[in-house]
């Protein structure tokens, strides 16, 4: 039961609440928090001279600090908001809540308090793309929309300017929806695929997580769930509410599918042309699906001609098959949102007739490359290859059936400079160059944008 926002700022009064990992999701809480007289404990890892200014401002907006090796042994507080990639049954975590301690997240409480309409998007790929688009969708409609989550901000501490007639749009990992007890109005599942599995315990409690968005529903609300992978197919048996599909491989007897180059739309006996798949400007299949999503969540609320105008406008998100440059006739994507197997394979890999130029590898989530070396085989004249999950990915190149000697040829370099220097090296004009890891880029880098923001500048600087 969701309650008001005046009274969830009225029950923190006077509690202890700490905020364990001093990033983006908390630090706007502090001065929030403290201002509606809650006491804030700004809890992290990292000692003071590690975080440098962080330390500071958390200071300055009110904070009391809990830093280093130690710091959340003895912690004193009422709640607790843990930071996303925290495990949520950790050994720390625990002992706080055999102390009494109530464990939530930003995420979590947002759910609990915003007055407006939700819509929430999940899955193992395309959930930023597909969250996005939606958002376009909307705005382009007349909406106030609100984004955030697992993409751009936190949206708790823009609470107070969040009006009943607006709608949020947000994107959640598993590692939010892991806790979550409340679901969205619209509640979206791109797809599923083995992911995270450094740090869910299986594939089990990964998919478990994600069954979250829809496990709380009510009949009032609906469901997009992908009709061509068998896991989401599933979920329907969780839902309370509407259950609308979309597929590339049938038609549908309600919600969004494939028929030749038209995505349509199937509802009560009627079928309507919605949008010529010529028209999306962001190329690929796998952004033909991001579309027929995002149809589906905002059927009823956007009109045919606000798709149609999105899809000829929105030229796509950073670091998702991105356009770098295009030098002595080689162009160059940069797609380091694809951290697993499936998500290179269906990324820039999927674009292209002819063979291009790969480079691939980093931090190990321990997935399976098997599939991923086949298509590589079909796909790939020249793996670079680089990080903790080269070894795997060669393996699962030179395993395939699909391959033969030098096809692809396969280069083991040490970092980013060297995997661009090898693909200028190598590149003739027709040629296209894809960075997409198929793995996270923690080995390396503190996150996909960093990892991608790398690439683009030392190929600009080609």
């Amino acid at each position: 039961m969701k309650q008001s926002i005046e009274a969830f700022f009225a029950s923190i009064k006077g509690k202890r609440i700490a905020l364990i990992g001093m990033g983006r999701s908390h630090m706007p809480l502090i001065p929030l928090f403290t201002k509606y007289g809650a006491e804030v404990i700004a809890c992290d890892k990292r000692d003071e001279a590690a975080l440098g200014e962080i330390a500071e401002r958390a200071r300055a907006d009110g904070a009391a600090l809990s830093l280093g090796e130690h710091y959340l042994d003895g912690l004193d507080a009422d709640i607790a908001l843990r930071t996303p990639g925290m495990r949520f049954y950790c050994d720390e975590l625990n002992a706080l809540r055999d102390r009494g301690v109530q464990i939530s997240s930003e995420m979590e409480i947002f759910f609990d308090i915003c007055p407006c309409k939700i819509f929430a998007v999940t899955g193992s790929d395309g959930k930023t793309t597909t969250t996005t688009v939606i958002a376009e969708m909307l705005k382009e409609q007349g909406y106030t929309v609100h984004i955030g989550g697992n993409i751009g901000k936190p949206l708790l501490p823009e609470i107070e300017t969040i009006a009943p007639t607006d709608v949020c749009v947000v994107e959640l990992s598993s590692f939010q929806l892991i806790s979550m007890r409340q679901s969205p109005d619209v509640a979206v599942v791109t797809n599923l695929a083995p992911n995270h599995l450094d740090v869910h315990k299986d594939m089990q409690e990964y998919i478990e997580a994600k069954r979250n968005i829809i496990l709380y529903q009510n009949k009032d609300n609906k469901a997009v769930l992908n009709f061509d992978n068998e896991i989401t197919r599933m979920f329907d048996t969780s839902c309370e509410g509407e259950v609308v599909y979309f597929s590339r491989q049938r038609k549908l007897h309600r919600g969004a599918y494939l028929d030749g180059n038209t995505i349509e739309y199937a509802e009560d006996g009627k079928i309507f042309d919605v949008l010529d798949i010529r028209e999306i400007r962001i190329p690929g299949m796998h952004n033909v699906e991001n579309y027929m999503t995002a149809i589906c969540a905002v059927w009823g609320e956007v009109s045919v001609d606000v798709i149609r105008k999105v899809a000829r406008e929105f030229g796509g998100v950073e670091h998702r098959a991105e356009f770098v440059r295009e030098l002595d006739g080689v162009k160059y994507y940069n797609d380091s949102i694809a951290s697993s197997p499936t998500r290179t394979a269906g990324g820039t890999l999927s674009l292209y007739d002819f063979k291009i130029i790969l480079i691939a590898g980093g931090y190990d989530k321990h997935l399976d490359y098997t599939a991923l070396g086949d298509v590589i085989c079909d796909k790939v004249k020249l793996a670079i290859l680089m990080g903790a999950t080269a070894d795997k990915i060669e393996t699962a190149i030179r395993h395939s059936p699909h391959y033969r000697e030098n096809a692809p040829v396969i280069i083991r370099v040490r970092d980013m400079e060297e995997a661009v220097a090898a693909a200028h090296e190598n590149a003739v004009s027709g040629d296209i160059v894809s960075m997409s890891p198929a793995s996270a880029s923690f080995d390396l880098y503190k996150d996909f944008d960093a990892r991608g923001k790398h690439f683009k500048a030392l190929v600009n600087a080609l």
